[in-house]
């Protein structure tokens, strides 16, 4: 349950850090208003899953999934950059977290 809890929390990374990038410094009302309540539940969930998983792996797991998902969303729906190099440094971070989760 720890870890669908921790998966919870990465996705809400995804969606507070995209919201509040298109907020415009807190001036548009409705990203903020969608990135503050993302960016809340995922702390919620990131606290529940420290009850069972260390916290190292925990902040890790939780950085790295909203890393990979915000680079993501940037490449697939904002335009931003694919490039090889950044693919690999992506799929390295990936590498770590499937790392943490099984050591």
């Amino acid at each position: 349950m720890a870890w669908l809890l921790l998966v919870g929390a990465a996705l809400l990374e995804v969606v507070w850090a995209t919201a509040l990038g298109r907020s415009d410094g807190f001036t548009r009302l409705w990203p903020t208003v969608v990135g503050v309540t993302a960016a809340v539940v995922s702390f919620v969930l990131l606290t529940m899953a420290m009850r069972d998983l260390p916290v190292g792996t925990t902040y890790a797991v939780w950085v790295g999934l909203g890393t990979v998902g915000v680079v993501l969303v940037g490449v697939l729906a904002l335009g931003e950059s694919a490039s090889p190099l950044r693919l690999a440094c992506l799929a390295l971070i990936v590498v770590g977290v499937v790392g943490l989760k099984l050591a």
